[in-house]
């Protein structure tokens, strides 16, 4: 039988961050791909921008946590 594994905190947040760089990368081509259109709503664009902020922030605070503070 197979013993469960457990993930420590580490891990959960590496995983977290794979997930908010695939959502981010997939916001940026739907972005792309609307004003490739040329008909793209300009509020629509606007919302799907600051989403795609949202996630690089997260991204960014995820980053942090799992960098380790060197003193120099």
């Amino acid at each position: 039988m197979n013993a469960p594994t457990t993930m420590d905190s580490d891990d959960v947040l590496r995983v977290k961050l794979e997930v908010l760089k695939t959502e981010h990368r997939d916001l940026d081509e739907a972005i792309h791909l609307m004003e490739e259109s040329g008909r793209a709503d300009q509020l629509t664009l606007r919302r799907l921008k600051k989403q795609k902020l949202g996630l690089k922030d997260r991204i960014s605070r995820i980053e942090d946590l799992l960098t380790p503070d060197i003193i120099a």
